[in-house]
């Protein structure tokens, strides 16, 4: 995993968590990331792919979420919902990133952002979306 895909996400889950609080545009939200110079360099198309698609797909995200969550998506942290919606995002939409690589990143930005053991929740819900729409690759993976 590169440094700026790693960074493509992080400033992709500050968005994210921007978007959800405020309702702003996603558009405004990534001219503001995109002219903030500050945090180093990043993967750009990916952070845009990532920021167009989890609004773009928030529906069919948070119902595939639901059947992994033990409460309403609503009432999940809105930090660790940013980070839950967009590892589900890249699990049911990136299939060319390995299942293992997105729960790690995501596990990793909520230890950074997330609450004391946030980082616990966000990989067993993360972990019980994979086994559902990962099913193939996971079966290589055992084999």
């Amino acid at each position: 995993m590169s440094h700026e895909r790693s960074q493509a996400r992080h400033r992709a889950v500050q968005a994210i968590y921007q978007w959800q609080i405020t309702g702003q545009d996603i558009r405004e939200i990534r001219d503001q990331f995109l002219g903030n110079e500050e945090g180093g360099r990043f993967e750009v198309p990916y952070f845009d792919k990532l920021l167009s698609g989890v609004p773009a797909h928030v529906s069919e995200v948070d119902k595939q979420l639901a059947l992994c969550l033990d409460r309403s998506i609503e009432s999940v942290d809105p930090v660790e919902r940013a980070i839950l919606r967009l590892g589900a995002y890249e699990l049911i939409h990136q299939p060319e990133v390995p299942y293992r690589v997105i729960i790690n990143e995501a596990v990793e930005l909520a230890k950074v952002f997330g609450s004391e053991q946030g980082h616990r929740y966000v990989n067993g819900v993360l972990d019980k979306l994979a086994r559902d729409v990962r099913k193939a690759e996971q079966g290589r993976q055992t084999r």
